[in-house]
């Protein structure tokens, strides 16, 4: 468009850098679209990487084990060839309507006109729940998620929490931290039963009843000081990282403002995963309609119906069907 009050023209501006819009990338550029992606993290990805880069999901079609730094550069690798545009490190903030096009502003200041957009933000923007005590400690042995499990060979390390990704961490750990003490404010446990039984008959250690009082070190973590609950009684644990695994806040933040129909958080779509605002889509965890699954595997499946029915939008000459990729051995 040549138009230098824009940062960047495309034809498609994909919210979300998780596994579903990068996917949504790749079928941008296999329509011939020109497409950036825009996220709030640093890295594509989105919880993937920020949450599990190293845990292994079973269920992602073609592989019957992946990790999730593995899915992440395999999708980042597929899209490749269509030099899709990274905007990261930028929330998609405020949106004006123009004749045939968005004028999306992030909330960095950069400006993107795009044709059309497809959401793709999972969750919107997370937020890890802090431990009561240590934070000033992040970075320094306390962490929120753990980005490569090497790191953590041969450590101590103390794991709190009792969710799924608290019980997935201890089991990833075992193998190579020195030991892995999971600790729990209460008896009962949000992971699924299995993982629970499967870190019981570990050499993991489960405390229950218990919470982290104290985190003290110097330029690392060096002990952790555990109270429970009910007796009182103290205890100190050598340890040099901390894996505040507690959960996290989701928050769609200005998304809210779009004029979309929220339904509890998420983006309420048709059978094309149009969301009823003009020239906006989305597709994955975001969204909502009778019968939602909220699967990596649903959230591929959306965000090519999402792109392909965006392509008459972008080309009114354009169909629906996008032929089939077999088609072209350049693809």
């Amino acid at each position: 468009m040549g138009d230098t009050s824009v940062d960047h023209s495309v034809d498609m501006l994909i919210v979300g850098a998780g596994p579903a819009g990068l996917f949504g990338a790749y079928y941008a550029g296999f329509r011939g679209m020109s497409v950036a992606l825009m996220d709030s993290l640093p890295e594509p990805g989105g919880q993937v990487t920020a949450m599990y880069p190293e845990k292994v999901i079973y269920d992602v079609a073609g592989f019957p084990a992946v990790r999730g730094r593995e899915l992440v550069n395999a999708l980042v690798e597929q899209v490749a060839p269509f030099n899709p545009t990274y905007l990261l490190d930028q929330q998609a903030a405020e949106i004006e309507h123009e004749p045939d096009a968005v004028l999306v502003t992030s909330a960095q200041g950069l400006k993107v006109r795009a044709k059309v957009i497809v959401i793709t933000g999972g969750l919107g923007t997370f937020t890890p729940r802090p431990l009561p005590t240590g934070i000033e400690h992040l970075g320094r042995g306390l962490v929120y998620f753990v980005p490569r499990l090497d790191d953590y060979r041969g450590l101590d390390v103390v794991v709190v929490g009792g969710g799924d990704s608290a019980f997935d961490w201890a089991l990833a750990l075992e193998p190579l931290a020195k030991s892995v003490t999971v600790v729990h404010r209460r008896d009962k446990f949000r992971a699924h039963q299995h993982t629970v039984d499967r870190v019981h008959a570990s050499s993991c250690e489960v405390l229950t009843f218990t919470e982290v009082a104290t985190i003290s070190g110097d330029e690392r973590i060096e002990k952790v000081e555990l109270v429970h609950s009910k007796t009182g009684e103290r205890q100190v644990r050598e340890a040099q990282a901390v894996v505040a695994a507690l959960g996290f806040t989701a928050d769609l933040g200005p998304l809210t403002r779009w004029g979309l129909n929220i339904d509890k958080r998420h983006i309420v779509v048709d059978t094309t995963m149009y969301t009823g605002v003009e020239r906006i889509f989305a597709a994955g965890d975001i969204t909502e309609y009778p019968g939602k699954v909220r699967l990596i595997a649903t959230g591929f499946g959306e965000v090519a119906t999402a792109v392909n029915n965006a392509a008459p939008v972008i080309d009114p000459t354009a169909k629906v069907f996008p032929g089939h990729s077999s088609d072209d051995g350049t693809v």
